[in-house]
């Protein structure tokens, strides 16, 4: 393997990122940027970044934060005090990419907006997290991961017939980090070549509505927004979970008529079933989906999982068995990282990405101001100060 120092492993490395950041969409950029290098430093309030309070499930630490903040370094900072608002200037003057998720308007009061920061320092690069944006009637309204999955119409079509449903992970704040993080790095490829950098703003609401599009274009085009389904899908049939003899749940795929009749054959044991009406394509089972789902869940219902397994990879049919998280960890593809933090080592799954150049250690979690003194001390004097 590659050691750390290896560029191929460490991109980033040389870079500085300064993150006055909180909760989740903002720690989640800048967590991708530390994992390639990038030196972060996560600016907290004096009392914390609120998620160190969540839980305590991380060997007594709170998940998210330790999901969420390893190889950052922690300094605890009130910019209403004249000499913290000054290192704080002097963080932001050394640095690459400058990241906030406060209140809209805040850090420009304070001093800090983006637009006035880029202007002192051409090539820095900002980025600007909010709820709704900027700008209109939402702009000072609260947002948090559950309430934009309300708002923007998410919580409506997840979840059982019954009612609405959040999706079970932070899925919003998750979205917003993702595509804060994909724009960062368009923005450092541009300022490559032009030599200066951009401001970037990425609301809640703007990212999970992209992941929404989908459900938009069929109400404005058809005229209706997908149906809440559980574990089945609106526009396919069979697609759905189906109760095994042994109580698991299997979740079979099928995608095109090819499959319909590989699954017909030898699945159902039924070779014939495709030829018949309300059964020969998908439009035909959608529309006679009750009766479909019906005569599949009775086939499933005589079989184990393990001759369901048997069955579903004879015929070439995607499954999926619907586990619960204790399934999960001990999943066979689940890879680790061991995540150092000031309570001993916590496992957690790994990165999605996975390189050639192998696998990428993982940096401590920080303990609240753990690198205070530090930072104070290398960014004391102004000398050199300039992007």
């Amino acid at each position: 393997m590659a050691p750390a120092s290896d560029p191929a492993l460490r991109p980033l490395a040389g870079l500085l990122v300064v993150s006055l950041e909180q909760a989740v969409a903002a720690p989640t950029c800048s967590q991708k940027l530390a994992d390639a290098g990038a030196r972060v430093i996560k600016v907290e309030r004096p009392e914390g970044d609120f998620a160190r309070g969540y839980d305590k499930a991380a060997a007594g630490l709170s998940s998210y934060f330790v999901w969420l903040n390893r190889g950052k370094e922690s300094i605890a900072l009130d910019i209403k005090k004249p000499e913290d608002r000054d290192l704080f200037a002097r963080l932001i003057a050394r640095a690459d990419v400058f990241i906030q998720n406060l209140a809209p308007g805040a850090l420009a009061r304070a001093g800090f907006g983006s637009a006035a920061l880029r202007e002192r320092h051409p090539r820095l690069i900002t980025v600007d997290i909010s709820g709704y944006g900027e700008e209109g009637e939402y702009a000072r309204m609260k947002a948090y991961d559950l309430l934009v999955q309300a708002e923007s119409g998410l919580a409506a079509i997840t979840g059982h017939p019954a009612g609405p449903g959040r999706v079970g992970v932070s899925v919003v704040d998750i979205a917003t980090g993702m595509t804060a993080h994909a724009a960062v790095l368009e923005a450092l490829i541009a300022r490559g070549i032009t030599g200066r950098g951009a401001g970037i703003a990425v609301s809640l609401f703007d990212a999970i509505a992209d992941w929404m599009n989908v459900p938009l274009l069929h109400y404005e085009g058809l005229g209706r927004a997908p149906q809440r389904m559980g574990l089945a899908h609106p526009s396919i049939c069979p697609y759905g979970a189906f109760p095994l003899a042994d109580g698991a749940l299997v979740l079979i795929s099928i995608q095109n008529e090819r499959e319909w009749a590989a699954f017909c054959a030898g699945v159902l044991e039924e070779p014939d079933l495709p030829t018949r009406e309300g059964w020969r394509s998908n439009n035909e089972r959608v529309a006679n989906r009750g009766v479909v789902d019906a005569h599949v869940a009775a086939a499933f219902a005589r079989l184990t999982r393990s001759a369901a397994a048997a069955r579903l990879d004879a015929a070439g049919t995607a499954y999926g068995f619907v586990n619960g998280v204790a399934e999960f960890a001990q999943h066979p593809a689940l890879r680790r990282l061991a995540v150092p933090t000031e309570q001993g080592e916590v496992s957690i799954a790994a990165p999605g990405a996975r390189f050639t150049t192998g696998a990428r250690p993982s940096g401590r979690v920080p303990a609240l101001d753990e690198h205070g003194a530090a930072i104070r001390a290398e960014f004391a004097s102004p000398a050199g100060l300039g992007t």
